[in-house]
């Protein structure tokens, strides 16, 4: 598959995947929102509620008081009956007296005059009086009512006021109940559709709490709700009903439940999505390093073959074989190109490692400045070679750890050979190898070169297979990519951690840490 049909593919299925998660995430904004409101104003209106019952109940109970004092003020109430006006009508006489406040004394009297045949109040009208009379006397009944009533309102006005004036002095505490007011919002708030748990406080002017619940802690503004107690009272003297719901989020986001399930699904589906592009571009670049890989393994094979080649028909040479020196030069050129033959195929056949996932190895407890002492003495001839030197130190004592002696041999040998291919020109090869002890029982082997160095970008890729430092297709040094790849294999199937530290035009350096064996 093309990279531009992998790219159009994951255009298009990003741009679905973007689209879907706007609208889920739309939605539950949404219904984020209206259930934030709704609740709000359900709230708004309990507390309103509990605000005005509130009022009422104290309106109440001054006006049951203030009727109770005014009863106390009658001072007598006489009544007498006299049978007038024949056998058939009862005349009823009521006299009674209202002492005021401020010692006037009301007197009151008026006639009842009932009939023994119907037993029912009848008003007695005078033949003698014209239609006039009674019309005159008609409207000033009105009038009469009209001034009580007026009279009336004038009083309960003024029994209003006082009630006003007198509870907005008292302390707010005295004017309220908590549990009532407990009470009063439980059944407010169950009224408008909110069963949950709340803690409340009352606050004076001043901001300082007058009363609490004993759990009122609010940590959140949003689910902080006020309302002013008794409202008609002065400014100066206000006081505030706070009231805190600590599972709000909870109750807001509960009607969202519901779509968590179909958001997994499409994260999920996101996840799966991304997953496959990534393994869909590593697998195209996988493709072009295995051909890069193949393109130079038959440059590293044509060599030596036909170095061979060249030499086998020299030998055919009659000359030759009468030349010992001429023969033994050829013989020794065709044993070199045949041990590089056998490197190269040693390499190829590395690869078949990969692809299990736990190397098949040889454990024995090995000395670790052992093995590289035997490298460094082999390797000591082709770094002279290039005009370097090649140094240790050594200071770790009884560095026993257990490896396959072959496998370990090849990654020190790895790096010392990674390390002269990728030497400076303009300054002559050196090497450094030193072992310490740590401190919490392992070896930590570090080989340091001042080589040409490794870029940033690039020190994180150089342990994967098949990969080089290069630039396009032209590669300054021969190789398949896959010397640190088996060094970072080996090392990680020997429980051991391998780094690279490295700066451009300085060196690199690589670190391998493994386990020590205490008792060999």
């Amino acid at each position: 598959m093309k990279k531009s049909t992998i790219w159009l593919l994951a255009a298009i299925m990003a741009l679905t995947f973007i689209g879907l998660l706007y609208m889920q995430i739309s939605y539950m904004e949404n219904m984020v929102r209206m259930r934030n409101e709704q609740f709000s104003e359900a709230v708004k209106r309990s507390l309103y509620d509990v605000s005005t019952t509130l009022e009422q109940d104290e309106t109440k109970r001054y006006l049951a008081e203030d009727i109770e004092e005014t009863q106390k003020r009658l001072l007598s109430f006489e009544r007498g009956t006299s049978k007038t006006l024949g056998k058939d009508v009862i005349s009823t006489h009521h006299q009674f007296s209202i002492v005021s406040p401020d010692g006037t004394v009301s007197n009151f009297s008026f006639k009842e005059l009932t009939s023994t045949i119907m037993m029912q109040p009848k008003v007695s009208v005078t033949p003698k009086e014209d239609n006039n009379s009674i019309t005159k006397t008609y409207r000033g009944m009105q009038e009469m009512l009209k001034g009580q009533y007026l009279y009336q309102k004038g009083l309960l006005d003024e029994v209003i006021l006082n009630i006003l004036s007198t509870a907005s002095n008292k302390p707010i505490m005295e004017r309220v109940d908590a549990r009532k007011i407990e009470n009063y919002l439980k059944s407010e708030l169950q009224n408008n559709g909110l069963n949950i748990p709340f803690q409340y406080a009352i606050i004076n002017k001043n901001g300082k709490t007058v009363y609490n619940t004993p759990e009122y802690a609010p940590q959140k503004e949003s689910a902080l709700f006020t309302q002013i107690l008794f409202p008609n009272d002065p400014p100066n003297r206000l006081n505030y009903l706070k009231v805190y719901f600590p599972t709000k989020s909870d109750y807001i986001f509960s009607s969202i439940r519901f779509m968590i399930p179909s958001f997994a699904f499409t994260m999920v589906m996101l996840i799966t999505f991304i997953f496959t592009i990534v393994t869909a571009f590593r697998q195209k670049k996988l493709t072009e390093m295995k051909n890069d890989f193949i393109n130079n393994m038959t440059h590293e094979f044509k060599t030596p073959i036909s170095t061979i080649s060249l030499a086998a028909q020299m030998l055919k040479d009659p000359a030759v074989a009468k030349s010992p020196q001429m023969f033994q030069h050829i013989s020794g050129v065709i044993n070199d190109e045949t041990k590089r033959l056998r490197f190269q195929v040693e390499k190829v056949l590395q690869m078949s490692m990969f692809e299990r996932q736990k190397t098949m190895m040889k454990l024995n407890t090995v000395d670790v400045n052992g093995i590289i002492t035997s490298v460094m003495s082999t390797f000591k001839l082709k770094v002279e070679k290039y005009g370097g030197t090649i140094e240790a130190d050594l200071e770790a004592e009884d560095a026993w750890v257990k490896v396959d002696e072959m496998h370990f041999t090849n990654v020190i040998f790895n790096l010392l050979d990674n390390a002269v291919k990728y030497a400076r020109e303009d300054v002559p090869l050196s090497l450094f190898i030193r072992t310490r002890i740590l401190d919490n029982d392992k070896v930590e082997i570090s080989i340091q070169d001042n080589g040409i160095g490794i870029k940033k970008e690039d020190l994180k890729k150089i342990f994967e297979k098949f990969y080089r430092v290069s630039t396009g297709n032209v590669h300054n040094v021969k190789g398949f990519g896959l010397g640190l790849a088996y060094v970072h294999k080996i090392i990680h199937d020997l429980n051991g951690t391998i780094r690279a530290e490295s700066e451009l035009n300085v060196g690199t350096k690589f670190i391998i840490i493994l386990p020590l064996i205490k008792n060999k």
